[in-house]
């Protein structure tokens, strides 16, 4: 879609970090239909998983859109979330799934920053930005804790994903909008005027994104906001915190 953008009275006040971690995961009918057609880096992850083997810990599994592909491909998969929405959503889905898929999946409601399973898995992934509601140093480094205790020695493999830093993106005007067109949201079973956002704190190095929903039909009451949070991480930045943690 194409940007289109207009300047606002004053930008929007910036989220708790706990609602922009949270809030863009709260309706998951809504976060499927949105990354319906993202299938690089799911085709990714699964040619990973079927390269190393398992068992694979998944670490912000969501709805299962990564999950199952693993287990349909014969890999056990343990996959762990703190939204619960997402979970409920993803237990549907394990439902209708044959036995022998269900049988290789396991979801569990946990904080990737504290998943203590007392087990060992050849590879663990963290797809799709995960890693980026990791806001400060002793998140990030609990996290990558958390990896090292749940890896083989030696064959075991970490593997995510995070978004390369946009200087030009990092430096928008917080108190413009940019016109993105319109989407489908369930709230109300209509299509959208869709808006975002971008205030960039370069201090906690988080970019704060707001995203506009307003309604065609009632524009007054029927529109809303979300609010998302990203972590942004630097190259040399992230080798160091991988390096100085004890991973290779």
């Amino acid at each position: 879609m194409s940007e289109r953008q207009f300047v606002t009275d004053e930008p929007p006040p910036r989220p708790s970090l706990d609602e922009g971690t949270s809030a863009h995961y709260s309706d998951a009918t809504y976060y499927d239909r949105a990354y319906r057609r993202l299938k690089a880096d799911l085709n990714f992850y699964l040619q990973t998983a079927l390269e190393i083997g398992g068992p694979v810990l998944e670490l912000g599994c969501g709805t299962g859109r990564v999950t199952f592909p693993i287990a349909s491909a014969g890999i056990d998969i343990v996959g762990v979330d703190l939204s619960e929405e997402m979970l409920d959503t993803a237990e549907d889905k394990l439902e209708v799934l044959s036995p022998d898929v269900r049988e290789r999946v396991t979801l569990l409601h946990e904080d990737v920053r504290s998943v203590d399973l007392d087990r060992k898995f050849r590879l663990i992934i963290s797809p799709f930005n995960v890693l980026q509601h990791l806001y400060t140093r002793a998140d990030v480094e609990k996290c990558l804790d958390v990896v090292k205790a749940h890896l083989m020695p030696r064959a075991g493999r970490f593997v995510f994903d995070v978004l390369q830093p946009d200087i030009r993106g990092l430096g928008r005007n917080p108190a413009r909008k940019y016109k993105l067109g319109q989407v489908y949201h369930p709230l109300g079973d209509k299509r959208y005027f869709y808006q975002e956002s971008f205030d960039y704190d370069p201090v906690m190095q988080v970019q704060y994104i707001t995203m506009y929903f307003e309604d065609p039909d009632d524009p007054e009451g029927g529109s809303f906001e979300t609010p998302l949070c990203h972590r942004q991480f630097f190259p040399a930045e992230l080798e160091a915190l991988l390096t100085y943690n004890g991973l290779r």
